[in-house]
């Protein structure tokens, strides 16, 4: 028997993908013109941070870029992944979003974790983290969920087949969904701690990057609550799953674009400014004027003026002037002017003998 196509969709196709066209169920529609922006605009992002690779002048911002690369990445699977939760479960959308949200989202946050753990080392002054290393931090942190997540697929499709997903109950399939996700859970909370502690430093330039860690990881905690809170309330439809599941991916998505990733573009070809490293690490270090002032300067030096006052018994020495000081000298010639003598001194108008 012929099934009636929903309006908005065409009659020859599957049931399953409605909910992409229906217009009765318009938050499908909604949700999917969302995830493809949200797509599109990750894709952008990644071409951006390849064009703009050789115009970032800081190293230590150039050695964030592969981390931020597997970022947008995982960015751009969460906004993919939305169309499996409005396409209807099934046999192979079931493995697809059981495997997929954990392990998309482990990317995320890892890369978020080993971004906060720099950036404790850098507003303290220390050196930095290498590339190899801070990505190896991401994608170390982010195989632990890939484990849990093969491990319970293998073992759930093992025990039944590949429609277990959508054969189970409604309250049972959702318990199993977000205890797969308790590791997420776990990575979310370390990745805020840790963010915090970039707030506590000495160089003031790298809290910025570290509050848009922490505004990220503080939203997204706020969308995880609400749509666990919202999946384990019995008195809830069950034909309502799928709506908050596509809907907390596209708006922790949306929350990964434009609380992290957008603001670090502005800062990603910012100048170094030496004010944000130690001393030894400034562009413009004064190495020859170490020592131009104050007593470690022996020209001027307090101690040789006073040995030097030693030395000369009647040298007047002033404060604050310079080392060639006035003396009082014995007179050694008589400098005095002498009076004039007039030639006439004891004429008295009369000649002598008379």
């Amino acid at each position: 028997m012929a099934t009636t196509a929903p309006p908005g969709c065409r009659k020859d196709l599957n049931s399953r993908y409605s909910r992409l066209c229906d217009t009765t169920e318009p938050w499908g529609i909604v949700l999917e013109a969302l995830a493809a922006v949200g797509a599109v605009t990750s894709v952008a992002f990644l071409l951006a941070l390849l064009i703009l690779v050789c115009r970032v002048q800081d190293s230590n911002r150039r050695k964030m870029l592969p981390t931020q690369f597997l970022f947008l990445l995982g960015v751009l699977g969460v906004f993919g992944l939305t169309f499996a939760f409005i396409i209807r479960l099934d046999g192979s959308t079931g493995p697809t979003r059981f495997f997929l949200f954990g392990v998309l989202f482990s990317i995320c946050f890892s890369c978020l974790l080993a971004h906060a753990l720099n950036l404790t080392k850098l507003v303290r002054g220390k050196k930095a983290l290498s590339l190899l290393v801070t990505l190896g931090l991401a994608v170390g942190f982010s195989l632990v969920q890939d484990v849990i997540a093969i491990e319970y697929i293998i073992l759930a499709m093992n025990r039944t087949n590949t429609n277990v997903f959508s054969e189970l109950p409604a309250v049972r399939r959702n318990e199993d969904f977000v205890l797969l996700l308790i590791y997420i859970l776990l990575l979310m909370a370390l990745t805020f701690l840790v963010s915090s502690f970039t707030f506590c430093g000495a160089f003031t330039g790298w809290k910025r990057h570290g509050a848009h860690i922490y505004l990220t990881t503080l939203l997204s905690g706020a969308i995880w609550v609400a749509w666990i809170t919202l999946l384990l309330i019995p008195d809830i439809d069950n034909t309502w799953d799928d709506t908050i599941l596509s809907s907390a991916l596209v708006a922790n998505g949306w929350v990964f674009l434009l609380a992290y990733v957008a603001p670090e573009f502005q800062l990603l070809t910012k100048q170094r400014n030496p004010l944000d490293y130690p001393v030894e690490d400034a562009l413009c270090k004064p190495q020859l004027m170490k020592k131009s002032y104050g007593v470690e300067n022996r020209a001027y030096s307090q101690e040789e003026i006073t040995q030097g006052l030693e030395e000369i018994g009647d040298a007047l020495y002033a404060p604050y002037s310079t080392h060639f000081q006035l003396q009082n000298r014995a007179s050694q010639k008589d400098f005095s002017i002498p009076r004039a003598h007039s030639p006439y001194n004891g004429y008295e108008g009369r000649k002598e003998g008379r």
